[in-house]
């Protein structure tokens, strides 16, 4: 069943039915005319009709058709609303008219009462015209009809009333064929309708489905936005919690309160575990990582992937496999690395009997393959095991059992290597993941593993520290002053311009936090700060943020950025590396 139109959607029906009379009737129009020209020819040349005769008719229908031309040309040029259809319908039923008329009318004209062979040829070519028009004029019924009586009624009327039986048969067959004609064009018009209502019902549905999207962007916006927000003011208490924990473990402490600070400490990385995860995501989204690819033998990594996770394998007493591998692949083994990191630790992971088996096919492609006896992954869950914090049979949130953000690394890792990734499982028989990696063409690269640098070699440095939090402030402070830094804090970057006047030295370092109060920056207070020393102090950036724009704003500024929270062991192994640095520059 049909659904009522709107009136608004009726104007756009009719509209285009008016438009597909504009669009189709300039080579029938054109042909009528041309038709018309040839009949009077002929007809002349035989006699039939005298000169003077035809060319009054070629003129009249002359005149019509360059009538119609200009309404078609002007209608094309002013490309009128929809809500306009009805005075442009009004001139197509007129030129309509006037062309039917002057066919229907003028054929009177060239009909020879003595030879009725050439009757029939001027009554067949108006039957031929007006059955012309219907794909021409059919598009809006009101102009065909016009076109089709105005042209046929006034020779049968003629037919019928010259009394013979030819003419009477004729007359009688013209009656039933402009009916039947008639029924045609209307079988026409309604195939052009209902395509036309189709259409206006795709096109709703697609407006919907966009209406629909934008409603959804607009929500995730909101939602990056808050969790942004969100993330950022979680980070600072957790953040100053890391660096006062840090300070206490310093301390002198009986064993109960040390066994307390271990507790509170790891309580604080599995903060940052978690942190970390989210900024590993809103870092991908921001399109800040990059592949570097380079050519590398797949087999140290594989064996390195399975060593860190024997522990664990030999703690659930499951098997761990690697099959040997002596190629070479050509991709970021950075990236590649935490790609099957993810992939071998989940399978030991939910593998509880059985074994885990890692190896690789050769192909044009290497296909670098987990393979796991454990639960499986059911049909209607293996998309969602790619979504944030999606688990399976993991309702309670231990964490102990991952955070189920692993798979959607994965996943964008892959989109950035390039690097295909198809997964089978069955519930209870285990799962397969198939990484398709390029093999290398050119020679091995040896990866040079991160020197470990003796943080006993570093000296005392001069800090500024920029953070309009008092929490962090005095945590920074005490942190950094424990391991025998001078340190200054303030919470502005007016604030140390102000006590900068009572300094002695130039700074070896500044600290900042990302985002300060009123809308200051700490991008802005480094560079404000090292103008005023006049120096390239080296410098620390520190975000809670997430949003993939201050991500890439930040990442693009130089300095070393860090997120928040900022485990000690890595704030001092930064502060020690860039000290190594500026001493190396000198």
């Amino acid at each position: 069943m049909k659904t009522a139109m709107t009136p608004q959607r009726l104007d756009q029906l009719r509209a285009e039915q008016v438009a597909g009379f504009y669009r189709n009737s300039t080579p029938g129009t054109v042909g009528g005319i041309l038709a018309a020209l040839i009949l009077s020819t002929m007809l002349v040349y035989e006699r039939a009709v005298s000169w003077h005769v035809a060319t009054i008719f070629v003129l009249l229908l002359a005149a019509s058709t360059l009538a119609r031309l200009v309404l078609i040309d002007v209608y094309r040029r002013a490309k009128p609303p929809a809500e306009d259809w009805r005075r442009w319908a009004f001139w197509a039923v007129t030129t309509a008219l006037v062309g039917g008329s002057c066919w229907g009318l003028g054929a009177l004209f060239l009909l020879d009462p003595a030879r009725p062979e050439y009757q029939f040829m001027v009554l067949l070519t108006c039957a031929a015209i007006a059955a012309g028009a219907i794909t021409a004029f059919g598009t809006y019924l009101p102009s065909y009809y016009c076109n089709l009586f105005t042209i046929m009624v006034p020779t049968c009327i003629w037919s019928a009333l010259d009394g013979d039986a030819l003419h009477w048969t004729y007359a009688i067959l013209a009656v039933l064929w402009m009916a039947v004609v008639a029924v045609l064009a209307n079988s026409f018009s309604q195939l052009l309708v209902d395509s036309l209502e189709l259409q206006f019902a795709n096109l709703d549905l697609a407006n919907d489905l966009l209406r629909q999207k934008e409603l959804a962007d607009a929500a995730n916006r909101a939602k990056s936005t808050f969790l942004a927000s969100a993330s950022h003011d979680l980070r600072q208490p957790v953040h100053a919690l890391g660096m006062f924990v840090g300070a206490l473990r310093d301390r002198p402490l009986d064993e109960a309160s040390a066994r307390l600070v271990r507790q509170i400490q790891n309580s604080v990385g599995a903060l940052d575990s978690l942190f970390g995860a989210i900024l590993d995501i809103s870092r991908l989204d921001a399109g800040v990582i990059e592949s570097h690819p380079r050519a590398f033998a797949i087999q140290p990594l594989l064996e390195r992937i399975c060593r860190d996770e024997m522990p664990e394998v030999d703690r659930k007493g499951i098997a761990l496999r690697l099959i040997p591998c002596s190629l070479t692949v050509q991709t970021d083994p950075v990236l590649l690395e935490r790609v099957l990191r993810n992939l071998v630790s989940n399978a030991v992971r939910y593998t509880d009997n059985g074994r885990v088996v890692v190896g690789c096919r050769r192909g044009p492609r290497l296909s670098i393959e987990v393979w796991d006896s454990g639960r499986g992954i059911a049909v209607d869950q293996q998309d969602l095991i790619f979504q944030e914090f999606y688990q399976i049979g993991n309702l309670e949130r231990d964490r102990a059992r991952g955070l189920g953000l692993g798979l959607a690394i994965v996943q964008r890792l892959t989109r950035i290597l390039h690097t295909p990734m198809r997964m089978q499982s069955r519930v209870g028989q285990g799962s397969i993941f198939k990484l398709s990696v390029a093999l290398a063409t050119g020679r091995e690269t040896v990866i040079e593993q991160p020197r470990e640098i003796s943080l006993a070699t570093h000296r005392s440095l001069f800090i500024l520290v920029v953070d309009d939090e008092v929490a962090i402030q005095e945590a920074m402070h005490a942190l950094l002053t424990g391991w025998g830094h001078q340190v200054v804090a303030t919470g502005s970057c007016a604030e140390m311009l102000d006590r900068a006047a009572s300094f002695t030295l130039t700074p070896d370092l500044i600290i900042s936090d990302y985002r300060l109060r009123n809308d200051e920056d700490g991008l802005a207070a480094i560079e404000r700060l090292r103008s005023e020393f006049n120096s390239d102090i080296p410098a620390i950036l520190i975000t809670g943020d997430t949003a993939p724009d201050r991500i890439r704003e930040a990442m693009a500024s130089g300095c070393l950025l860090m997120h928040k929270p900022v485990s000690n062991n890595r704030l001092r192994a930064a502060i020690v590396n860039l000290a190594i640095e500026a001493v190396a520059d000198l």
